[in-house]
């Protein structure tokens, strides 16, 4: 019997690929087998950290006196629909022949915790080998499984994923528990989501103590240019009067060249993206959430092969690097005109700050792999995302763009107006080159007539954060991770407390509550920062989990007592004056992905309905507009918003029954056919029927 690896890999799309390239052709249910190998699948997480309710019977129903939880030893548990394949693993693992285990879950935190949690929950006793790579692509596969390296090196990135899951479980479950028990109402707090919270309403109290005021400026025009006066405070004219005043004076002499500056300007290009940089500026131009943004990347980089692992927190590459770039770009050749080029260059980067080992932590940059892209079998949004990670990665082979910039300092009296003008002497990696405007053909001591303008000017006010700003802060004050930013954005707006609108994020009105009931030290970055901080050590090595957990007992007994000791009210504005047609209570609303719905705010009363009509595919017939679908006492119909037309809606077999006016024609067509030499009975009883429609 020939010994075997089992190798565990996240998905069943990692497990397919794996398979191909290990010769593991036999396809099981929940495996695929070779020779010398077993490649099965998690689904994601198999296994989760125990609920209260599993620990401790008296934890079941939601109460202030069991609170705070602080459990001795937090287990793990099955996830309730995906046990079958956690089963078909376990037998697996058992198996005389399985000599050796091969983690292949994602190379990343999160990653490890999926695999480590099934080798423990199977009571794995063999030896453990790790899978590392950084893209999915057939080369990258081979060589990481020629380089695999004990499970043992990689212990220290375990602890630090269980001590996050466990610091979110005691302060998430602690605090939402305590906030819910006293206000009656679901109140979601955690670790991360708070202060993340918070950021957004910081902004949204500049903006509310935002009050706009008019200024004037004063402009200078020299043939087509024109330059603003120069002040240390640029809003000091409030009075038509006193700028009206001030340009008279000035206005009496002449002006004169006193300065002229010539200097070059050299702009690199920008490192490659990491995950959170993509996400933001994917956001800024295409209006993509966080969440869209990650899902594309990684279909680019598991589906379709293209690019390498998103999950990055590193603009940077490692030296040993340099020498697959030439293959990289072979991959990308028909991109753009100057990737040929690049190539006949032997592939030489000239933003070589790019390599640098010591910035490269779990993983490199995002840059294309040396698969070369099927463009048509990419999405219109894949194709976006795509294109952004190439333009980067090929700006590493550019020159820097190069312009010659000319100060010019003109003099009244003491008053200055400073003119400035810029020409591309190399456009490098900025692909198109700047528009000079004709400028004056400046001389020094060269005498300037007073034509100035008066603007009258209103102070803007600071805009609401987007995804893409938001997720700038998170990452400036270390909240989560770039694997996690985006699910935590989703999770906020998913609990009511935060909205998406068009011009960016804002705090609902629960949202802003919670903010002032839940702890001052959860509201802040600080305290969140500090535990991301001594997580990122404990991946290190550098810290140890233990201390950092009963750190977080410690905190998570505090922020409990400060709850339950809190004289805050909470008003819930969710409730609604509406009626419930069953008990009488007060209906609230609430969010659903299906639009808003009423729900009764007596917890013993299942009464729902929806807060606006759900509207249908189904046209009107007068203003072909799509018609709502009311449900009336005598069952659902159609209505028209615009016309008040209303329609009855067919039950399954009617709608079966009846032809479509598509079909009608269809069948017309097909049977008053010329060239058909004998009309038959059928057709000539369906064109009977049709004329005396």
């Amino acid at each position: 019997m020939a010994n075997k690896q089992l190798i565990i890999a996240e998905k069943p799309s990692v497990a397919k690929d794996l398979s191909k390239v290990l010769g593991a052709n036999q396809k099981n249910k929940s495996y695929y087998e070779g020779p010398n190998v077993i490649v099965t699948w998690a689904l994601g997480h198999l296994l989760g950290l125990k609920m209260p309710e599993d620990i401790n019977k008296e934890w079941q129903s939601w109460q202030m006196e069991t609170l705070p939880m602080v459990p001795k030893n937090l287990g793990i548990k099955p996830l309730p629909k995906t046990g079958h394949q956690l089963k078909a693993i376990k037998q697996l693992a058992n198996r005389k022949d399985v000599t050796e285990a091969v983690i292949a879950t994602d190379a990343g935190r999160e990653g490890e915790l999926v695999a480590r949690w099934i080798l423990e929950y199977v009571h794995f006793n063999k030896p453990v080998k790790r899978l590392w790579i950084s893209s999915q692509t057939d080369k990258a596969i081979k060589d990481g499984f020629k380089k695999l390296r004990p499970a043992k090196e990689y212990d220290n990135l375990y602890y630090s994923a269980l001590a996050r899951a466990k610091a979110d479980w005691l302060v998430g479950l602690n605090v939402t528990r305590a906030l819910t028990v006293k206000y009656q109402d679901s109140l979601s707090a955690g670790r991360v989501q708070t202060p993340t919270l918070s950021l957004v309403r910081q902004q949204e109290k500049k903006i509310e103590g935002f009050r706009p005021q008019t200024y004037f400026s004063v402009e200078l025009q020299v043939q087509k240019e024109k330059a603003k006066l120069v002040q240390n405070n640029p809003y000091a004219f409030k009075e038509r009067n006193d700028v009206e005043a001030f340009v008279k004076k000035l206005s009496e002499g002449k002006g004169k060249v006193t300065d002229i500056q010539e200097k070059s300007k050299t702009e690199q290009a920008p490192l490659p993206y990491d995950l959170t940089e993509i996400q933001r500026e994917a956001n800024q131009r295409y209006q993509f959430s966080a969440k869209k943004t990650l899902s594309l990347v990684q279909s680019l980089y598991e589906f379709h092969k293209i690019v390498t692992y998103p999950r990055t927190d590193s603009k940077y590459l490692t030296t040993d690097m340099k020498a697959t770039m030439k293959e990289r770009l072979q991959a990308v050749s028909d991109f753009a005109p100057e990737v040929k080029t690049y190539i006949k260059e032997g592939g030489q980067v000239k933003l070589t700050k790019v390599f640098q080992n010591e910035k490269v932590t779990d993983h490199h940059a995002l840059i294309p792999t040396e698969q070369r892209p099927r463009y048509e079998k990419l999405s219109g949004d894949e194709q976006k995302i795509y294109n952004m990670i190439v333009t980067r990665f090929l700006g590493m082979f550019a020159e820097a763009h190069r312009t010659k910039q000319t100060k010019v300092t003109v003099n009244f009296g003491k008053e200055q107006f400073i003119f400035r003008q810029s020409k591309v002497e190399v456009a490098g990696w900025k692909q198109e080159k700047e528009d000079v405007i004709p400028s004056v053909d400046w001389k020094l001591g060269m005498v300037i007539p007073p034509n100035f303008t008066i603007n009258k000017e209103l102070t803007a006010p600071p805009k609401p954060l987007t995804e893409g700003t938001l997720l700038g802060l998170m990452e400036k004050h270390s909240l989560g991770t770039p694997a996690t930013r985006a699910e935590i954005i989703e999770k906020l707006i998913k609990s009511e407390l935060m909205e998406r609108n068009t011009n960016g994020l804002n705090v609902s009105p629960k949202g802003k509550q919670l903010l002032e009931l839940v702890n001052p030290s959860l509201v802040t970055p600080e305290l969140t920062e500090k535990w991301e901080k001594t997580l990122e050590a404990i991946a290190k090595g550098k810290q140890s989990s233990t201390v950092f957990l009963k750190e977080i007992e410690q905190d998570t007994k505090k922020l409990v007592n400060e709850i339950k000791q809190s004289e805050s009210k909470y008003q819930d504005f969710s409730i609604t004056q509406k009626k419930c047609p069953e008990c009488g209570s007060n209906l609230r609303e609430k969010n659903t992905k299906d639009g808003k719905i009423y729900v009764c705010s007596n917890q013993d009363c299942s009464y729902r309905r929806r807060k606006d009509p759900k509207v249908s595919n189904h046209r009107c017939s007068q203003c072909h507009r799509k018609m709502e679908i009311i449900d009336g006492k005598n069952g659902a119909y159609f209505k028209c918003k615009y016309c008040s037309i209303t329609e009855k809606m067919q039950d399954k077999k009617e709608r079966n029954k009846k032809l479509t006016k598509h079909e009608e024609r269809k069948l017309m067509k097909k049977y008053s056919q010329k060239e058909e030499p004998e009309e038959s009975a059928l057709a000539q009883a369906l064109k009977a029927a049709m004329k005396q429609d």
